[in-house]
């Protein structure tokens, strides 16, 4: 098991035309349901978590859980903190000893999230790890996938000046996606992530990866993005399975076989999205 910073994987996706998945990951079964899945597949991945996640599982006993999972398995893997809310709690993942962090100040004036970033930037820099910065405003649930008014959608330009300013190694961009279900199919801005990939010239990720179709995420990989986010398709598919298992098996009070089938969905469908990010058999 190798386990690198952010930055090793991103640059080899971005040369070799495909995305790495992010999978968040917050307790036993949901790490093992993507480090196995990546190893069947030959796939480089990130096991992240946002800040809940983090707090539910415990930072260093989660970044544990995950390297005594990938020990001795042939396969790449970051470990990544997923829409950081502060600097603190950024330090505190580095310190828990997380790959990469990220720092969500999008909904911040631009001057702060520039400030804010480029301190996380130069903290992790000093141990040799990598940050992903967010500029522009992406869709959540409440949202349900609705297109996002043209104001929160990210600037070319605020892009440029974001990625130079902050020396951020991965940029997420708004350009359409929302965190959760859609409940239509999303309209991406492609021609806004173009503009956004020649003027940031760093590897972009894609949020809300859940529910876009195969055809618009290669066309965005094609656009410059690298990693993709997946997290409620994960959920959905553990907690869909679990209810079926527990309703074919009302007597089973073994919570192992309850945890352990919704785990082997969850699985096969990080094999999906896996093959939809191109990334099978980059690491052999």
């Amino acid at each position: 098991m190798e386990m690198v910073t952010l930055r090793e994987l991103l640059d080899d996706a971005c040369r070799n035309g495909y995305a790495v998945g992010a999978f968040n990951v917050s307790n036993l079964e949901s790490v093992q349901a993507v480090v196995e899945a990546a190893e069947e597949l030959g796939s480089p991945v990130i096991l992240q978590a946002a800040a809940e996640e983090v707090k539910y599982a415990g930072g260093k006993c989660l970044v544990s859980m995950i390297e005594e999972t990938a020990r001795g398995r042939r396969m790449r893997l970051a470990v990544h903190l997923d829409h950081g809310p502060s600097y603190e709690f950024a330090l505190l993942c580095i310190r828990y000893g997380f790959t990469s962090v990220m720092f969500d100040g999008s909904r911040l004036p631009f001057e702060r999230n520039v400030e804010v970033t480029a301190q996380v930037v130069a903290a992790a820099r000093a141990v040799g790890l990598s940050v992903e910065g967010e500029l522009g405003t992406i869709g959540s649930t409440t949202e349900m996938g609705e297109r996002i008014p043209e104001s929160q959608l990210t600037d070319p330009e605020k892009a440029r000046e974001f990625v130079a300013r902050t020396r951020v190694d991965c940029l997420a961009p708004a350009f359409g996606t929302a965190h959760g279900l859609y409940k239509s199919e999303p309209r991406l801005d492609f021609l806004r992530l173009g503009r956004i990939r020649e003027a940031a010239r760093v590897p972009l990720a894609m949020h809300g990866g859940t529910g876009v179709p195969g055809e618009q995420v290669r066309r965005a990989i094609g656009l410059g993005v690298a990693k993709i986010n997946f997290s409620t398709i994960l959920r959905k598919s553990f907690i869909d399975r679990m209810k079926q298992y527990m309703g074919e098996h009302p007597d089973d009070l073994m919570t192992m076989n309850i945890l352990g089938e919704a785990a082997r969905a969850m699985k096969e469908s990080v094999k999906e999205m896996i093959a939809m990010c191109g990334s099978s058999g980059r690491y052999r």
